[in-house]
């Protein structure tokens, strides 16, 4: 009988054993499933932020890519384009997220670098085209002086007013094509091509004047106080430049309507005040002309638009190279108005009247009542190529002998073997006083002969003689003026100034 309890309490035992192991490992299961839901759990997650990770750097790639088509295919043709045109914009970044980053500064650096091969190479390339142009209007320019001189000679050689009339229109037409050619060279680089003597500013406007066609539209009026005068290293370029200020009024301008010019003197200098009453210009073309007016030393010949237009760029070159100043503003007409002011110091001169009187041609000054100088009053027209060309500076002609009446020729002082030469004695000099320019006095001679011994060598000389003189002394005086006018052109390098 004991022995069935105690199998019951063996067996009881054995259970009680059996379910505290089968709990132990029950608790242990749920455990391990528990840590492997959490694994599970995080792999997930990682697996979710490196996918995450994976999508934003493919978009991040993606973005650039697109950036990099961006700069190929707009922005540097932007850029190129903006070189020749400054007013165009060049377009930013595609997307605004790169702004700052390091690919912003990347893609700078690649536009600045393009940017600065495409200037230097244009700069090589403008400079190539300039000497080129500079070499081929310096042999054309002198050719057509060649031409002039040769047309000027057949219209004293020939006395057929038909053939002389052919003449003129030769020369003038010549002379066009001068001017066009001395504006591109000088734009260019290259020498005005011409040395003069000192000339009055009047006489140098009708030497520009009677380059254009359309001179007789122009009305000057002289408001001069003094016989101002330009120095001779000054005078082609100053008359080039209002050779072209001109020639844009009359070309702007209805051909019925007058271009006015007013000379003023003021307390530093001259101005020749220029208004026309075309169609004007707006303020962006204003700005342009102005830019070119300064003269500025990088002009390349892409910026004169197609088809070029040299003269507000000829005019710039002349400017910087000389020292005098030009302005464009709308005139209070309705066009514009361009003025060119000429310092008196160191463009500026008077010349003495009385030794060296100013060409009938120039036009008159107002004078105040009770001025001392006469003059007889402006022709009405201009010569159409025949006296013009020769002197576009406003060199006085040299007057042609009539051929039926001969005029009586200036007699020289008679011989005197036991009389010294006679020598010119200056005056003393005299100080200008404040505000005024400087005065060039006629010499004068220590001794004259008296006028009666004169006119006793006068009417001792047969109409013949004189006749033959005069002749003489007219062929000495065409003959220097055409070797001094004519020399060949000097080398650029050698005028050009800093």
């Amino acid at each position: 009988m004991t022995s069935i309890p105690q199998a019951l309490l063996w067996c009881l035992s054995a259970g009680t054993v059996a379910a505290v192991v089968l709990a132990t490992l029950l608790v242990r299961v749920r455990k391990e499933r528990a840590g492997l839901r959490a694994r599970l759990t995080t792999a997930e997650e990682q697996n979710s932020a490196t996918l995450h990770g994976n999508t934003e750097l493919s978009a991040r790639l993606r973005a650039t890519e697109a950036e990099i088509r961006h700069l190929a295919e707009a922005r540097l043709p932007d850029l190129t384009l903006a070189l020749a045109h400054p007013h165009v914009p060049v377009r930013g970044l595609l997307d605004k997220r790169f702004g700052g980053s390091e690919t912003d500064e990347a893609l700078g650096a690649v536009l600045e670098q393009v940017r600065a091969a495409i200037t230097k190479e244009r700069t090589r390339v403008d400079a190539a085209a300039q000497s080129t142009l500079r070499g081929a209007t310096t042999t054309i320019q002198a050719l057509l002086y060649q031409v002039q001189t040769s047309l000027q000679t057949m219209q004293h050689k020939y006395d057929d007013p038909q053939i002389a009339q052919d003449l003129l229109d030769a020369d003038f037409l010549n002379e066009q094509a001068l001017r066009r050619v001395q504006a591109t060279g000088v734009v260019c680089g290259a020498w005005p091509g011409l040395t003069r003597e000192d000339s009055y500013l009047a006489e140098l406007l009708v030497g520009a004047t009677s380059r254009l066609r359309g001179y007789e539209r122009v009305q000057v009026s002289n408001q001069l106080r003094d016989p101002v005068a330009v120095v001779a290293r000054a005078v082609e370029p100053i008359a080039i430049t209002v050779t072209e200020l001109l020639a844009n009024a009359l070309h702007h301008s209805h051909r019925e309507l007058p271009v006015t010019v007013t000379l003023q003197q003021g307390n530093r200098g001259a101005s020749v005040i220029i208004d026309d009453y075309g169609v004007g210009m707006h303020d962006d073309e204003i700005k342009h002309a102005m830019e070119l007016l300064a003269g500025n030393d990088g002009l390349l010949l892409t910026q004169l638009g197609d088809p070029p237009r040299s003269g507000f760029a000829a005019a710039g070159q002349l400017v910087r190279q000389y020292g005098f100043g030009v302005h464009v503003e709308p005139s209070p007409y309705g066009g514009v108005r361009a003025v060119v002011y000429i310092p008196g110091d160191p463009l500026l001169t008077v010349l003495d009247e009385g030794a060296r009187p100013i060409s009938v041609m120039a036009p008159m000054p107002h004078r105040a009542p009770g001025a001392p100088r006469e003059r007889a009053a402006m022709p009405s027209g201009l010569p159409t190529g025949a006296g013009a060309p020769a002197t576009p500076a406003g060199a006085v002609p040299a007057p042609r002998p009539a051929p039926a009446e001969p005029l009586a020729a200036p007699a020289p002082a008679p011989a005197a073997p036991a009389a010294p030469a006679e020598a010119a004695a200056p005056e003393p000099y005299e100080p200008p006083a404040e505000g005024e320019l400087p005065r060039r006095r006629r010499r004068r001679p220590t001794s004259e002969q008296p006028p009666e011994s004169r006119n006793d060598t006068i009417n001792l000389r047969s109409p013949e003689e004189t006749g033959s003189r005069w002749a003489a002394l007219q062929r000495g005086t065409e003959s220097g003026r055409a070797a001094a006018h004519f020399e060949p052109p000097r080398s650029p390098e050698g005028n050009a100034q800093s």
